[in-house]
């Protein structure tokens, strides 16, 4: 079984590194804005700027969304273990690992793939509050192993 607290830090770190180039790009965006100087363009520099304020409003949403997938996973206590599948719970399966947390998708711990759902996911339904040794039926046969 592979450790909790190295996974939960693995996918803190991932979402970390993309808050931090979400702020990164959003950042040289706002100061092209102020630097821009008023062009004889005229409606073509009016343009630019409308475009480039979409572009941020855009980068802001992402940032808001990515601060809240971040504060999901800091909820999660690494050293809480479980007799069921709940939120927080790393689950070994027939089929790989699972981590009931946020929903990012796949990420990389020492050469393992985790998927991180959530429980309101499709199959985070299916597997919520299951214990070892229970099968549970997800395209084909899904048998849960360990529970950390």
């Amino acid at each position: 079984m592979l450790d909790k607290e190295l996974v939960l830090s693995s996918a803190i770190a991932m979402v970390t590194s993309k808050l931090a180039g979400i702020q990164s790009e959003f950042d040289a965006l706002h100061e092209a804005l102020l630097s821009e100087t008023k062009s004889s363009a005229g409606d073509k520099h009016e343009t630019g700027r409308a475009m480039a304020q979409l572009e941020q409003e855009k980068l802001s949403r992402q940032l808001a969304e990515t601060g809240k997938t971040l504060d999901g996973f800091r909820q999660i206590d690494p050293k809480k273990e479980f007799t069921q599948i709940a939120f927080g719970s790393l689950v070994k399966t027939n089929r790989g690992y699972f981590f009931v947390s946020v929903g990012i998708g796949q990420i990389k711990v020492k050469n393992a793939s985790v998927f991180c759902i959530t429980a309101g996911s499709p199959l985070g339904q299916k597997i919520l509050n299951k214990s070892a040794g229970e099968v549970v039926q997800m395209n084909g046969p899904l048998t849960i192993e360990e529970i950390g």
